[in-house]
């Protein structure tokens, strides 16, 4: 099961619109959805009334759905949730998602969040990797966090799925946060890189290239016009390329190989 909540967990919406992204590439099937009523005050996320097609005016509500994919590789089953985190019953919300995925076989949970951080948008976006269950890390050579301190629905659930016996681990992308306004593609595609990595899985990624490309060079434009923005970047490259090895190690170029043999196998029908 892959989780990404909207709000506090959610900088530049990267994580929501990556799971957004996964469920259209996949052709995912939603089979559930979390009363509203039970989670939400609605005066903080308040629903939203439109015309829909047919000229009927509806409301719609914050919801939490769950809905069933296929990877085109493996085949294997994965749920998606896309929700908004609630603001109340923390507890029982946790609990009627991994009711859910218990119901439907779930044996791996993976939380999906952003944050913002002091990082260069000319630079990979970071997707850390983490994991409470000890068994998790060895497999998928992960740390455990070290993070102390004030959590959201994304740590509750995580920590709530390994109670339960489920291998859990939780991805996390860092968005620069002078460009912390949503979207944040180059950060969406990060986490959806990542995810192919996690799962063996190959996933199409339309637009999504073009449309991180396209943010990049505003956010360089941005930077060329504003010299405090601009010297503030250089400082962030300079502290990266010092602190950590070269882009093209030799893992990142066997990583890229093995996304790209993945896309052209599944392209060809293999």
């Amino acid at each position: 099961m892959l989780a990404a909540f909207e709000g506090w967990n959610d900088a530049g919406s990267a994580a929501t619109e990556a799971l957004t992204h996964l469920h259209q590439a996949w052709d995912a099937e939603q089979i559930d959805e979390l009363d509203p009523e039970e989670y939400h005050d609605f005066q903080v996320n308040r629903p939203v009334i439109a015309v829909d097609e047919d000229g009927v005016r509806r409301i719609s509500w914050p919801s939490t759905s769950v809905a069933v994919a296929r990877g085109p590789r493996t085949g294997r089953q994965v749920v998606l949730v896309h929700g908004i985190e609630p603001s109340m019953r923390w507890r029982r919300y946790c609990n009627e998602l991994l009711d859910i995925a218990a119901g439907l076989g779930v044996r791996t949970v993976v939380t999906v969040g952003a944050l913002l951080a002091d990082v260069p948008h000319t630079r990979p976006i970071p997707v850390n990797a983490t994991s409470e269950d000890a068994v998790v890390r060895a497999a998928l050579g992960l740390e455990a966090s070290t993070y102390e301190g004030p959590t959201g629905i994304v740590g509750v659930l995580q920590h709530e799925a390994a109670a339960r016996g489920m291998q859990s681990l939780s991805l996390w992308a860092a968005v620069p946060h002078y460009v912390a306004h949503p979207p944040s593609p180059k950060a969406s595609l990060a986490i959806l890189h990542r995810i192919e990595q996690l799962l063996g899985e190959s996933i199409p990624l339309g637009e999504l290239p073009d449309d991180a490309a396209a943010w990049q060079a505003g956010v360089d434009e941005l930077a060329g016009e504003d010299s405090e923005i601009g010297d503030y970047v250089r400082q962030l490259e300079q502290a990266k390329d010092t602190a950590e090895l070269p882009e093209a190690s030799g893992e990142a170029i066997a990583q890229e190989f093995e996304r790209y043999l993945r896309r052209r196998d599944t392209g060809n029908g293999g």
